[in-house]
């Protein structure tokens, strides 16, 4: 699970990254809040891949999926974008734990 979270979040940071620059030009918002947006939720994106290993590092992902669609109330290509991370962010979630229980499920098997 660790590993597709973790991808999830490295591109979505740089994702919400660019975005800061799009906010401030596009969307007129002002240079504060476009940069401390984008930048501060990019941020917390590599935050929450160093912490995946603790309930605290999912948690953070989850807060970072909401704040990207949050967004959209600045920039409403945001709530697209930060859609289509959330669903990739839930995939990632719930796929690799299904992954984790067979693995699991299969050492013990051999183990018997």
């Amino acid at each position: 699970m660790k590993h597709m979270a973790m991808a999830v979040l490295c591109f979505e940071a740089v994702i919400l990254g660019l975005a800061s620059p799009v906010l401030i030009m596009v969307e007129d918002v002002p240079v504060a809040l476009g940069l401390s947006a984008g930048l501060g939720l990019a941020l917390l994106c590599l935050v929450a891949c160093g912490l995946l290993r603790s309930a605290v590092g999912e948690w953070l992902g989850h807060l970072v999926q909401v704040g990207a669609i949050g967004l959209g109330f600045v920039a409403p290509i945001m709530f697209f974008v930060g859609g289509m991370f959330a669903a990739l962010w839930a995939g990632a979630i719930l796929l690799g734990r299904k992954i984790e229980r067979d693995r699991a499920r299969w050492a013990a098997a051999e183990g018997d």
